[in-house]
């Protein structure tokens, strides 16, 4: 079968399929190919800016329109370690990262996002304490298993389009009576890049290997 053959094409990131297709019998397990040659792939791109005040005033980022798997993933780390509970709800700041999600179903893995987004409750809890959230992205790539994947193969991983990006950055958080704190925060994420077609979220695949 199809899937099986790309599995075994993409030994390098089983991680990330696994984590893709757990506990879901009636999704294909994606495989990934590249928009961009390896080269330019496995380049850390350039940090982004910090945000200089609150995030969120009402709406949550929406996705660049970009073919860039790593842009793309800087870009979704970025709004996802930054929030704000005082203008936005917890259903709102999900339905803002919904937005960018891929269409196609059978590659979308929106448990994993949902899951780190806090819950309703504590949200509330959070928009009584006035917290906020910004982040500062350090830098963004390929991991190095799944370009060595893409270079040792590529025509066997062109059925889902997906690329692994790790990203790396730093979370400041703030809250009422001048209260504040900052950690590093590290991600890899699943990035779908069909050929003519702008980036999408898959997933968050914790599997794979920075």
């Amino acid at each position: 079968m199809a899937g099986i053959a790309v599995l075994a094409a993409l030994t390098a990131v089983a991680g990330l399929i696994a984590y893709l297709t757990r506990d879901r019998h009636t999704v294909a397990p994606p495989s990934a190919a590249g928009t961009t040659s390896a080269a330019t792939a496995t380049a850390s791109a350039t940090p982004s800016p910090s945000v200089s005040g609150p995030v969120g005033k009402g709406s949550v980022a929406k996705p660049p329109r970009t073919t860039d798997p790593v842009v793309f993933g800087k870009a979704f780390a970025k709004t996802l370690w930054a929030y704000d509970s005082r203008t936005l709800s917890q259903p709102q700041q999900l339905a803002g990262l919904k937005a960018w999600m891929t269409g196609e179903e059978k590659y979308a893995d929106w448990p994993s996002v949902t899951a780190q987004v806090p819950t309703k409750d504590l949200w509330k809890q959070l928009r009584t304490n006035g917290q906020y959230a910004t982040a500062r992205i350090s830098e963004g790539h390929i991991p190095a298993a799944f370009a060595a994947a893409f270079n040792e193969n590529p025509g066997a991983i062109t059925t889902a389009y997906v690329y692994a990006v790790s990203v790396t950055g730093t979370q400041a958080i703030a809250w009422n009576s001048g209260g504040a704190g900052a950690e590093s925060r590290a991600i890899t994420l699943a990035v779908q890049c069909r050929p003519h077609e702008h980036c999408a979220l898959s997933g968050i695949a914790p599997g794979v290997s920075p």
